[in-house]
């Protein structure tokens, strides 16, 4: 099998790409190399890609049609992964720009290069922010997600309306996955998880927004890549090759389209996480205690009966494990 993956120097990428070529497919990345964060550490993981006989590499912007185009074409990918994106709430505040260039027009590229090169699946990445100020828990994929609270939820939001427009016009397969607060080895310097251990081994304070009264759905990044690799072989059918519904389907009526939640479907509050750091660290955190931010919401969970049914899983790696298992990298990585 023959994958296209953008975003494949990221953090989410770069654990697809690795467990795709470990599976036996070729795999063609595509990375702007972007310096949102230090990309001395997208180098490191693109090195380790590069080990692989059947991996390569193009390095450019989504904004860049042509280049797209190219990459794809001698791709010839059967499936196209899209996981590149401007990502944060709070950059999108001080830098919306960005996001419309990244996240709209990268993705109208990709899609239609997708396309053009024969792809029989894209899968997109999308997020829970996009639920936004719905209130309803857990999260299902049915439910409005027309409230978005944030610039980058609003563009990923726009994201999924283009490609089910484009589904729909071309009959080409689309499925969108929303992940929860992704976290693991080999994670993006601006996430919690890696800023708070950061913080607390050099004895610096971790600000924490709203009195630590956040809930989060924390979701390992080899759950959340091994669930990807079994969405690709669930290319969801048209309108004409569809059997009995499945209840709560996301299924679109007039297109080979479809959104799936990938989550933990267990919250944890943003305290009891901290708590759980500061026990594997074996260092208490000085906490500064701060307002909620804008653009955030107090609690994400999913519900992944939907994901569950298509591949047969569901993520649930306990948080606490999972943190141990940052922790022994970012030491192993780090030096400390």
């Amino acid at each position: 099998m023959r994958v296209f993956v953008t975003g494949s120097s990221g953090f989410i990428g770069f654990h697809l790409c690795r467990r795709l070529l470990e599976g036996g497919a070729t795999v063609a990345g595509f990375d702007g190399m972007t310096p949102y964060y230090d990309p001395a550490l997208k180098r490191q993981r693109r090195a380790l890609l590069e080990a692989h006989a059947g991996f390569v590499q193009t390095e450019a912007m989504l904004e860049d049609a042509p280049a797209l185009a190219r990459a794809l074409a001698e791709a010839r990918p059967d499936v196209v992964v899209h996981l590149a994106a401007q990502a944060g709430v709070r950059y999108s505040i001080e830098a919306p720009r960005s996001y419309v260039d990244a996240n709209l027009i990268g993705t109208f590229n990709l899609l239609e290069a997708a396309r053009a090169a024969g792809a029989r699946h894209v899968l997109i990445a999308s997020t829970s922010s996009v639920y936004g100020a719905n209130p309803d828990l857990p999260y299902r994929e049915t439910d409005r997600a027309d409230w978005p609270v944030s610039f980058y939820a609003a563009t990923k939001k726009a994201t999924e309306a283009m490609s089910h427009a484009l589904a729909h016009i071309h009959a080409l397969p689309v499925t969108v996955f929303r992940f929860f607060t992704v976290y693991g080895p080999w994670g993006r310097p601006d996430m919690a998880l890696f800023r708070f251990t950061e913080a607390i081994l050099q004895g610096r304070p971790i600000e924490v927004y709203n009195g630590g009264e956040m809930w989060r759905d924390f979701t390992h990044v080899d759950d959340l890549v091994r669930a990807i690799g079994l969405l690709i072989d669930r290319a969801p059918p048209g309108p004409e090759g569809r059997g009995d519904p499945v209840p709560g389907d996301s299924l679109s009526p007039v297109a080979p389209w479809r959104v799936v939640n990938i989550g933990n479907s267990a919250p944890v509050r943003l305290s009891d996480f901290i708590d759980i750091l500061e026990a594997e660290l074996g260092r208490p955190a000085e906490r500064l205690m701060r307002p909620m931010q804008p653009g955030d919401v107090p609690r994400t969970w999913a519900d992944c009966s939907l994901l569950g049914h298509l591949t047969g899983f569901c993520p649930a790696t306990d948080l606490r494990a999972g943190v141990t298992d940052f922790v022994r990298w970012y030491r192993g990585w780090n030096g400390v």
